[in-house]
């Protein structure tokens, strides 16, 4: 299963990615998403699960599930728009509370087995080519938090540009 983590208003997203698959998942913003509020809960409440109880709660399960994470985004400075950037604090329960060490570097262990493709489509007016870089180690750091598989990177001037180049699902 691909799922797809998208920032665009959802008229936009039907009228410019009218071909989607309905096989996939699709994470968008219902308007309602909460905030990680680090509490842990996800690891010592209600294991796997946010405690937060908004629609959003089941994250970790859902990418338990994912040949593909594509994401799609506004690039601000460098990341995610704050409803992707939230999307992923919030799946944090895909992860467990215990670390391993890889490449000199502490990291949380997988609570699931499967591997994914992190695939992430950045867009927007004159981005930078530092906003460029910092995006590519934030995704490459991600990548390696999640434990995919691979990862890949791209930047679009619009949505529409996006659209054309790429044949999301």
């Amino acid at each position: 299963m691909n799922i797809l983590i998208h920032d665009i208003n959802n008229q936009e997203f039907e009228r410019v990615f009218h071909n989607i698959s309905e096989n996939n998942y699709i994470i968008s913003d219902m308007g309602f998403i909460k905030n990680c509020i680090g509490c842990f809960g996800c690891w010592i409440k209600t294991p796997g699960k946010c405690v937060i109880k908004d629609g959003y709660e089941n994250l970790g399960e859902i990418f338990s599930r994912a040949d593909n994470i594509i994401v799609v985004s506004e690039c601000f400075y460098g990341g995610y728009s704050p409803f992707v950037k939230n999307i992923l604090d919030r799946s944090i329960s895909y992860l467990l509370p215990f670390f391993k060490i890889w490449n000199n570097e502490t990291h949380h262990q997988k609570r699931y087995k499967n591997n994914f493709k992190f695939i992430s489509y950045f867009y927007g007016e004159n981005i930078t080519l530092a906003e460029m870089s910092t995006a590519k180690k934030l995704v490459s750091a991600n990548s390696i938090n999640f434990s995919a598989a691979d990862y890949s990177v791209s930047f679009f001037e619009s949505i529409i540009q996006l659209s054309e180049e790429v044949n999301i699902l």
